[in-house]
């Protein structure tokens, strides 16, 4: 019967009760188990490696430094003891006496960049990756290291394949998220969706034995790129060419060590947004489950100050998600083919004009854009959240040219036996052959819809409104006024300004004794203006003989030639408008005095807005229908503003199912047999 590396999974697992004894936090634990579980990668693979060499070299005694040499430049990395002296951790682990000094010689005897990626014996200054000397010394000093490393060596790799120890390590790094309390940005990608998205790539790629690119931008550990490479070498005959680039160091160095292990592997340690190690390449394939939710002011300089030309627009800063969207599409080779996980508001954030909305359009406007996929809520380990695959083809066959397809796959699941973490339902090999095949037939059914991609488009339309009062009249010219008189009565009384223009060597200024002209202004003049409201107050103005105020209730200015009461109903209606009270102050100079002014005008009361209108590539149909919508909807007079095309992408509403109500019929069924229990409990009670 062939051995099933999951049995391991529990054995991995039971050094976490060495861990909980010895008092560390149980959030910490994936920092003392990554560097164990990769040492046992590392030694099974040379094991393996050394096996296969040996017996394609011809090793003999004769020949051990020639063997070793051939072995060293294979560059799967090195160990003395392992190799030469043919000794692994478990006979290290035999002897406890011994153990310290053993070990230690053990891990000196890997070769330098395995040691580099282990964290053996890093300095202060360095970077520590795995840091397997840091957490060997905690768990020194714990006591508990030999049973820690003992346990660890019982676990045998050697008899599985990279696919099979991949496997391993979802089930492991799955686990270590959840106990890490990590973000739902920071996601493994599970078997199911790994294996949907290599379904997709199949889907879409020519079956030759021409080399294929595959690049993963946020690689983590590897689970997304090597689960896509070892299920893309079961359904195509093209050699594969794997490139990853991560910046959280430990699960680089996870991907790094993997990486020796595969026939054509490059991982690169930094941060993709804003290193640019690949900027040259492009590629074949891109697989990626980016965070979201994930800000990224830390790096915003370089982001907004980036000269490769990745950014066509910025997203909010505390959302990163369609940064490295954009950063996926513009390494995406003109053939190429690329499936991102993206969460919710990658669809739908931002306004018209916004960077997502630009970003969107961006992506549309190209025609890059071939299918968005709606994942099953409860699939990822530690998040609930709907997801997206968005699926980006830059050579989309002639008769996709301009359409995308939405498909609803939230009901493609099968409930898990037993939940892993908040995942508790996978995509079954049924449920992705029915989306392979809405994809593939590319027509509507129950559960996908074909668009043209302008439907998606919409006019976001800004518009000047003029209010008019209840008769539709308004101030169509600006009106000034000389006043000779403002009075405001409001809840605070009665205030009377009289004097409109002053200098501060007017007669009439008897302030001076006390406060200079600049003083009195700013005491008394300025704070009197702001506080001037001539809808709330009953503020009239008094000029040229004539009186003006705003009367609530019709929503017009009027003029009457008698002081009017609140609200008089007498007068010349002129219209909706807005009663503006300006002032104007000029300091003293050399040649002439302090002075201020004040002013009045009655002006239209216009206000911005927008409306959102069915969008048209033809741009004279755009237009009409534009301007079809505003005479049938907006009835007050108004001016064109600017107009903004965006992008959005509602799957709520293309695939809404209206609750069926019950007939009313049925209801009043139900309520009178409601009616008869109740009546029959009441009997049943009184008895």
């Amino acid at each position: 019967m062939p051995l099933n590396i999951l049995q391991y999974e529990s054995d991995i697992w039971s050094s976490a009760d060495s861990l909980r004894s010895a008092g560390l936090k149980q959030s910490d634990f994936p920092k003392y188990m990554m560097p164990f579980f990769a040492l046992r990668m590392v030694e099974s693979r040379l094991i393996r490696e050394h096996k296969r060499l040996s017996d394609e070299f011809g090793k003999s005694e004769n020949n051990t430094d020639d063997y070793i040499e051939y072995f060293k430049t294979a560059g799967l990395g090195y160990n003395e003891y392992v190799i030469r002296q043919n000794k692994k951790l478990s006979d290290i682990c035999a002897n406890d006496k011994t153990f310290e000094s053993d070990f230690k010689e053990y891990l000196g005897a890997f070769d330098t960049e395995t040691r580099h990626l282990l964290g053996v014996d890093k300095g202060n200054d360095e970077e520590k990756y795995l840091d397997i000397s840091g957490v060997c010394g905690i768990l020194r000093a714990k006591k508990i290291l030999f049973s820690i490393v003992q346990g660890w060596s019982k676990i045998d790799l050697e008899p599985f394949d990279n696919s099979e120890i991949t496997t391993l390590e979802e089930h492991i790094k799955r686990k270590w998220a959840d106990i890490s309390a990590e973000t739902a940005g920071e996601q493994y990608t599970p078997d199911d969706i790994i294996g949907l998205i290599s379904d997709i790539v199949a889907s879409k790629i020519q079956d030759n034995e021409e080399f294929l690119t595959l690049y993963d931008p946020t690689s983590g550990g590897g689970n997304l790129l090597f689960g896509i490479e070892d299920k893309l070498n079961t359904k195509t005959r093209r050699p594969i060419k794997t490139h990853g680039m991560d910046w959280n160091s430990s699960l680089y160095a996870l991907a790094k060590i993997e990486s020796r292990f595969r026939i054509d592997s490059q991982i690169e340690y930094g941060n993709t947004l804003t290193d640019t190690k690949f900027i040259d390449k492009t590629f074949d394939v891109i697989v990626a489950n980016p965070p979201y939710g994930v800000d990224w002011k830390d790096y915003r300089k370089a982001i907004e100050t980036d000269k490769t030309g990745r950014f066509v627009a910025l997203p909010s800063i505390s959302d990163g998600q369609l940064l490295f969207d954009q950063h996926i599409v513009y390494h995406l080779d003109n053939d190429g083919i690329a499936v991102v996980v993206n969460n919710g508001s990658s669809l739908f954030s931002g306004d018209a004009g916004s960077g997502e909305s630009t970003i969107r359009k961006y992506f549309f406007d190209k025609d890059w854009v071939e299918a968005i996929i709606q994942m099953p809520t409860d699939e990822f380990f530690n998040t609930g959240i709907y997801t997206y695959l968005w699926v980006f083809n830059k050579n989309k066959p002639t008769e996709r040219k301009d359409k995308i397809i939405l498909i609803d796959g939230s009901s493609k699941y099968v409930h898990l036996k037993k939940s892993k973490g908040k995942k508790r339902r996978e995509m079954s090999e049924d449920n992705r052959a029915e989306i392979i095949e809405a994809l593939v037939d590319f027509e509507d059914n129950d559960f996908a819809r074909v668009f043209d991609k302008w439907h998606f488009y919409f006019n976001k339309q800004s518009i000047l409104l003029t209010n008019v009062d209840s008769e539709g009249k308004f101030i169509e010219e600006k009106i000034k006024l000389k006043p000779t008189r403002i009075t405001q009565t409001g809840e605070d009384g009665i205030f009377e300004l009289s004097t409109f223009e002053l200098s501060s060597s007017s007669e009439g200024f008897t302030s001076s004794e006390t406060l200079t002209l600049t003083e009195y202004y700013e005491a008394t003049i300025a704070p009197a203006i702001n506080a001037f409201d001539y809808k709330e107050n009953h503020l009239v103005i008094e000029a040229n003989g004539k009186y003006y105020f705003f009367n609530k209730d019709e929503e017009t200015i009027v003029q009457t030639g008698h002081a009017p009461s609140q609200n008089d109903a007498t007068g010349k209606r002129l219209g909706c408008g807005k009663i503006q009270i300006k002032s104007t102050f000029k300091k003293a100079t050399k040649t002439a005095d302090a002075k201020y002014s004040i002013t009045v005008e009655l002006v239209q009361d216009t206000q911005k807005d927008y409306e959102i209108i069915a969008y048209s590539p033809n741009e004279e149909e755009n237009r009409a229908n534009i301007a079809a919508f505003m005479t049938k909807y907006v009835t007050r007079p108004f001016e064109y503003l600017d107009n903004t095309v965006g992008v959005e992408i509602n799957f709520n509403k293309v695939f809404y199912q209206p609750e069926k109500l019950e007939k009313i019929e049925d209801i009043l069924s139900d309520l009178k047999q409601l009616e008869h229990d109740l009546s029959t409990l009441e009997s049943a009670l009184s008895l």
